[in-house]
């Protein structure tokens, strides 16, 4: 019997919500015909429209935060990833390793920490922010269903009331035919009933009413409060937020770079202890001169010698006996040239020049490394080039900027130009090194 009473009572309240949705159907389809009015309020609905764009507004701000923060861990782990072939590539017998392990280590927990407090400060604080929506949501919709149901309580009332002359009609039809049948007596309390029955209904009608009223102005009044006070709150949100994103940023960028700095010195203490260690690089044979810049000349008729090994020793030499006392200058950009031996002269010994055949002037161009002579001809493409015959000698000397030399090309000046005392900055020019060979 309970179990029975139980499923009366939920086919009674599916019944009840059947009617209901039918109701408000109707309700609807009739105040879009323009048979029935609707209530309306416009200040509300601006509150709706504001709740909506807050909402709309939230959910962005939450999703661009979970991007940026998943921005932060691949960053992390890229990050990682580095430091992790620092300590594979950094030699056991390299100063410096513990102190570049430990960064690492410092590095990574760094980006932990950073993460993590992103999370706690922003995104869980968001959430919280969000989580109020929904329920805020379905009470907007409560109250829009609950406004049905009063509208359409309202308009049934008031068709009782605006239709009594005709519901008194409908009633005096059956009461006719009674008189044919019935006595006299009972046409009295026939119509008594039908009275009493009629005011029942719009007593009914009444209590619905009110009983909607009421249940809608409940709803109205808590949202009427709270969507006007949701809706300012948005600005100290906001600001709260991304004042949090921008401290946590600014300080894990402080600490990071500090762990920088210190990576830095430590790698600057590596390069200083082995900068005085001799480092042997073989260079590459080629046949063709590389391109400078977007010029690349033909390679010589038959071909370019194959360039000598480069040993560049960071220690200094010591000077030779035949030029004791005198100072032997060093180009800057000895360790930059390709496929030579670097090394210097001295610019004169004793009034003659060293190794120049005592041939032409007795000085050389400032910077002079060695002589070389040109294999083949060479046709100059640009005005910074050397126009270079078979046979000619070149005296090569240093760029100004090491940076703007190109790999297979020198610098230098024709022997004959300089021995008729030409300006060197109207003489010299680049030339590819395969169209020549070095003689001294």
């Amino acid at each position: 019997m309970a179990e029975m009473g139980s499923k009366g009572v939920t086919a009674g309240k599916i019944a009840s919500n059947v009617q209901k949705k039918l109701t408000r159907a109707q309700e609807k389809v009739l105040q879009k015909l323009g048979k029935a009015d609707e209530t309306k309020d416009e200040q509300f609905e601006q509150c709706v429209q504001n709740f909506n764009k807050q909402l709309t507004e939230g959910t962005r701000l939450q999703k661009d935060l979970r991007t940026y923060l998943a921005s932060v861990k691949a960053m992390h782990e890229a990050s990682k990833k580095l430091n992790e072939c620092l300590q594979e590539v950094y030699e056991p017998d390299w100063p410096g390793r513990d102190e570049a392990n430990k960064i690492a280590e410092n590095n990574d927990l760094l980006w932990l920490d950073y993460h993590q407090k992103l999370v706690d400060q922003a995104l869980l604080t968001m959430d919280t922010y969000l989580g109020q929506f929904p329920d805020i949501k379905s009470r907007i919709a409560k109250r829009g269903r609950k406004l049905v149901d009063y509208d359409s309580a309202r308009h049934h009332y008031e068709s009782l009331q605006t239709a009594k002359k005709k519901d008194e009609t409908k009633i005096a039809k059956p009461v006719s035919l009674l008189e044919k049948a019935a006595p006299q007596w009972c046409q009295g309390k026939l119509q008594a009933h039908l009275v009493a029955q009629t005011n029942l209904l719009r007593n009914q009608a009444e209590e619905e009413l009110i009983k909607a009223q009421k249940v809608f102005e409940e709803m109205n009044v808590d949202l009427q409060e709270e969507l006007p006070s949701l809706w300012n709150s948005r600005v100290g949100f906001y600001v709260n937020t991304f004042q949090s994103i921008a401290g946590l940023e600014e300080n894990f960028h402080k600490e990071m770079s500090k762990l920088n700095q210190n990576l830095n010195d430590v790698l600057v203490s590596l390069e200083k202890q082995h900068g005085s260690n001799t480092f042997t690089v073989k260079a590459q044979p080629s046949d063709n001169a590389p391109a400078k810049g977007d010029k690349s000349p033909s390679p010589p008729p038959d071909g370019s010698p194959a360039a000598p090994e480069i040993r560049v020793n960071h220690e200094p030499e010591p000077p030779s006996s035949a030029a004791a006392g005198a100072a032997l200058p060093k180009s800057p950009s000895q360790s930059s040239l390709p496929a030579v031996v670097v090394e210097t002269f001295s610019a004169t010994v004793n009034g003659t020049v060293e190794g120049s055949g005592g041939a032409g002037r007795l000085d050389l161009p400032p910077g002079f490394m060695f002589k070389v002579q040109a294999q083949h001809d060479y046709v100059a493409t640009d005005t910074d080039e050397l126009q270079l015959k078979a046979g000619d000698v070149v005296l090569v000397i240093p760029f100004q900027n090491p940076e703007e030399q190109d790999e297979g090309w020198l610098m230098g000046v024709k022997e004959s130009d300089w021995n008729q005392h030409l300006e060197l900055e109207k003489c010299r020019g680049v030339f590819p090194e395969n169209f020549t060979e070095r003689v001294q």
